[in-house]
């Protein structure tokens, strides 16, 4: 049984119900429905905590999925279960190929920044100083284009940028 068809509250049976709808009425071929469902049951599965079956399904959704713009979002959230899980060179990999896909994605320019920002302080507090400050300048590029994209969000980074002079901010408001 598909996992949206096993929620139990208000909110999941209405998602599942106008969702199913939607396949039903939308104009699109048989395989890209059928992705769609995976993606949907893999998005369930991820809000759970259960990131191995939100894995399987993403990975069945990718399998049958054509469009590329919705090839990216299904790599994006990997990516989210790889960070989430610590993995972050693994999440890198899919931000990055999600970008490869939809190069105007600022969330995922946003979380590879995060991870270099959380790895350069890392390098900081290990004392390797001039590769924190590389990790650091790669966060800030990362984050200049998300930023770039989406100028009403990213505030704290903005700041981050402002307050370390890696960025100017008058490019951002």
């Amino acid at each position: 049984m598909p996992r949206t068809q096993r929620n139990d509250n208000f909110v999941d049976k209405s998602f599942t119900v106008m969702a199913d709808i939607i396949l039903k009425i939308l104009p699109t071929n048989q395989r890209s429905k059928e992705a769609f469902a995976y993606y949907r049951d893999g998005m369930s599965a991820q809000a759970d905590g259960e990131y191995a079956e939100a894995l399987d399904n993403y990975q069945e959704a990718l399998n049958l999925e054509e469009d590329a713009n919705d090839r990216s979002y299904i790599l994006y959230n990997i990516g989210l279960i790889h960070t989430s899980n610590g993995e972050h060179d693994k999440a890198l990999e899919y931000y990055y190929q999600a970008l490869e896909l939809n190069p105007r994605m600022p969330q995922a320019l946003n979380n590879i920044a995060v991870i270099y920002h959380y790895q350069g302080e890392k390098a900081m507090e290990s004392g390797d100083n001039d590769r924190g400050d590389i990790l650091f300048n790669q966060a800030a590029e990362y984050w200049k284009q998300a930023i770039r994209l989406a100028p009403n969000n990213y505030i704290e980074a903005q700041n981050w940028l402002k307050t370390t002079g890696r960025g100017n901010i008058d490019n951002f408001f």
